[in-house]
């Protein structure tokens, strides 16, 4: 995703409540982990990750996003050294109360995670870890062809099935 004149927002956020009732459960250190990236008038792209920091985020920015990209992120230590791997990056100051700074800011992917979660509390209700990654890849697929029209979308989920079947071992 991206390339020259592209601007990819970088994000993760966190769902669930895995080992709420531990003790002195506070923070998001007892949630799933999820890591989008979204292009500005394009597509999404989620993943369930195990971490949140330079080592685990940095890998999949590389390999998902082309060098020529200018990346936005908010103004968390993970991304802080992306300069040297992308064309530009531009960084919003959320810990400031900054959100917006012209076309500096991350509100696209926001938008997207509050979809998501929407979704996960309102219908879904529970996913185990496991399934998160399915429920994701649900969520990028509808926001991927929300401009398309049900027969499209059908078509295209329909082609993307061929030759796939889930059984309940593999679910498990």
């Amino acid at each position: 995703m991206g390339g020259e004149d592209k601007i990819v927002e970088a994000d993760e956020t966190f769902i669930g409540n895995v080992g709420r009732h531990r003790h002195r459960a506070r923070g998001f250190a007892h949630k799933e982990k999820v890591f989008s990236l979204i292009e500005r008038g394009g597509k999404v792209c989620s993943q369930h990750v195990q971490f949140v920091n330079t080592k685990t985020l940095v890998p999949i920015l590389k390999e998902q996003v082309a060098a020529e990209s200018t990346i936005m992120t908010d103004d968390a230590g993970q991304y802080r050294f992306l300069n040297k791997d992308f064309k530009e990056h531009n960084v919003i100051a959320h810990s400031r109360k900054e959100y917006v700074r012209g076309q500096i800011h991350t509100n696209t992917i926001e938008d997207f995670f509050s979809i998501f979660k929407r979704g996960m509390r309102g219908v879904y209700q529970h996913c185990k870890s496991n399934h998160l990654q399915r429920y994701l890849c649900e969520f990028d697929f509808r926001y991927n062809t929300k401009d398309n029209t049900d027969n499209e979308r059908t078509t295209l989920l329909l082609e993307r099935a061929v030759g796939k079947r889930l059984t309940y071992s593999r679910t498990s």
